[in-house]
């Protein structure tokens, strides 16, 4: 990685011209086809690779700069530009596909390249078509209308404007009239806007529904497995999975939540009490922004000297936007700018213990982006999404010996963050079948996906269903409303869970032997995605989490763990 790489805020700011960039692969395109050889079409195919790294980083760009600022307009100008191109210009890049698929020299291609990219060009045009071009113009358009919602939401509470993630610090305040009275702010203000929201998804719906029609699916599930390039998994083996996590984690985690109301002495918890883990208050990270940064570095320093040198070179180089702000999308994420070789953390600090989660989970997909930089064929740097998050997730468990640079109470934050993350499992799991309900039933009302998604949290989470008792502006406010992943990356939700697992399985295996599962780890990281998800964990030595045992196996070493922290005490 260069060291000469400008600082973020330095860099030009460029909405790329879609029509001289269509020209573009045109001509690119021609050069691959008048190929007379086959060293002579693997160069025109580098040459387009290229220019695709190149209009990745400019429109990465744009939209990380509009996710900083909402209402900017040169940035949301520069928003509407990519939301009309896009798909324009994912229409010329698939007939460069249909040319790769279709070349005299495909084997020779092969052999370069490797096959699976050949399976992944095949995906493509089996999710993709121009007659679906206006389709996707307008489900960009929604998504960005949901984004800029959410970001503008302001809660009234105790005389102050907060937007939602800055509301998370007094929902979890150790004062029981604070968080119920931030909590009622909180819900009371989703309600004003409910129907807005679920009105921008029952036209997200009908359009994806539309899309997938007209490309002869018979609902828009087929079309987003196939978006979110699930080569060899299917509803059906996902299902299965999300039966497992009933029969085996639900009950665990009502268990959980039962101890959590012993510990803490709530006879009958409500919604706002769920937050609050221990008696004494929850973990509370030390420090500002920039003292948790600072600890943030000296764990990497001891944990390898890769980590080390990857993180100064983020610090060095502006590319942590961590600060919640007026007007900043929600949420948190890392992008990857390929030209560059760099990644970028968004995230909405708020004074919770989540801060510290952004530090090493965002991390930990930056860190494997850092990893596998030099992989020549682009689609080959990054995994498929439920891989990417094992990046994530593991970090998180790896950087659990340096919490005490983060907490007076490291043990306590570490038993909060074990449980949350297994009563992580069942709301994936609610997330999800809440999906494929909703795209089996496009024609459903905003009222109808609300019961629905009730029923839902009855059967996976019923410690939560109860707990809305008696608080009607929560119960009025379906969470999935306000989790974006629903509205702006369909299906993704039950990724985290897959890879919630398998990070689980590195917890256990780094208690018994840090170095094996390090290196274990690296080898996942450097091997990118270069294999689909089932062959890629199989390679590294994983267990596969759909097999039916699997899931109880790894998470039975985790109540041990868990009682050995004594939360009683705490």
């Amino acid at each position: 990685m260069k060291k000469e790489l400008a600082n973020f805020e330095d860099w030009p700011y460029k909405v790329p011209s879609i029509k001289g960039s269509i020209r573009k692969i045109g001509v690119l395109r021609a050069e691959f086809n008048a190929a007379k050889t086959p060293q002579e079409a693997f160069s025109a195919f580098k040459k387009i690779e290229r220019f695709g790294d190149k209009m990745a980083d400019d429109c990465t760009h744009v939209q990380v700069l509009y996710s900083l600022d909402t209402t900017n307009k040169t940035y949301e100008k520069g928003m509407n530009v990519l939301n009309e191109g896009l798909p324009l210009l994912n229409a010329a890049s698939v007939e460069f596909t249909k040319d790769v698929l279709k070349s005299p020299f495909r084997s020779y291609l092969e052999k370069k390249l490797g096959t699976f990219i050949f399976t992944m060009y095949e995906y493509q045009l089996k999710g993709f078509d121009e007659k679906i071009i206006p389709e996707m113009t307008e489900e960009n358009k929604l998504t960005m209308q949901y984004g800029a919602a959410i970001a503008s939401c302001k809660v009234e509470f105790r005389g102050k404007t907060y937007n939602l993630p800055q509301m998370g610090k007094f929902m979890q305040d150790s004062d029981r009239t604070t968080r119920k009275e931030a909590s009622k702010a909180y819900y009371s203000y989703l309600m004003t806007r409910k129907d807005e929201l679920e009105d921008i998804f029952a036209k997200l719906v009908k359009i994806r529904d539309a899309m997938a029609k007209k490309l002869g699916y018979k609902s828009y599930t087929d079309l987003a497995y196939i978006h979110m390039n699930r080569f060899d998994y299917t509803p059906e083996m996902v299902k299965g999975y999300r039966d497992q996590i009933a029969e085996v984690v639900t009950p665990l985690a009502n268990k959980l939540m039962r101890e959590q109301a012993k510990r803490t002495e709530i006879r009958t918890p409500k919604i706002y009490d769920l937050p609050f883990a221990f008696k004494s208050g929850n973990p509370i990270p030390l420090g500002s922004t920039e003292e948790k940064v600072a600890h943030a570095k000296k764990m990497y320093k001891e944990l390898s000297p890769d980590t080390d040198y990857f993180f100064n070179f983020m610090a060095d180089h502006h590319l942590f936007f961590l600060e919640a702000k007026p007007g900043k999308q929600s949420g948190g994420y890392m992008t990857y700018f390929p030209v560059h070789k760099c990644p970028i953390i968004f995230s909405n600090f708020n004074g919770t213990s989540g801060d510290v989660d952004v530090l090493t989970h965002e991390f930990g997909h930056c860190f494997q982006a850092y990893m596998a930089r030099n992989i020549k064929v682009p689609e080959y740097r990054s995994p498929t999404m439920e891989s990417c998050e094992i990046d994530s997730m593991s970090m998180e468990f790896f950087a659990e010996p340096w919490m005490s640079l983060f907490f007076d109470e490291p043990d306590k934050y570490r038993y909060k963050h074990l449980a949350e993350s297994i009563e992580f499992l069942p709301y994936g799991a609610t997330v999800d079948e809440f999906q494929h309900w909703v795209y089996a039933h496009p024609e459903a009302t905003n009222a109808e996906r609300d019961e629905e998604w009730a029923a839902l949290e009855n059967k996976y989470t019923p410690y939560k269903a109860k707990a809305k008792e008696g608080c009607p502006e929560a119960q009025a406010v379906p969470r999935w409303i306000t989790q974006g992943h629903i509205f702006e990356s369909p299906f993704y939700y039950i990724d985290y869970t897959l890879a919630q697992v398998l990070a689980f399985e590195f917890f256990n295996l780094d208690r018994k032997n840090h170095e094996r599962a390090w290196k274990r780890y690296l080898k996942l990281c450097k091997m990118g995605g270069k294999y689909p998800f089932i062959t890629l964990i199989t390679k590294d030595g994983l267990k596969n989490p759909f097999e039916p045992g699997v899931l109880k196996k790894t998470i039975r070493p985790l109540t041990k763990v868990l009682a050995g922290y004594h939360a009683e005490r705490f």
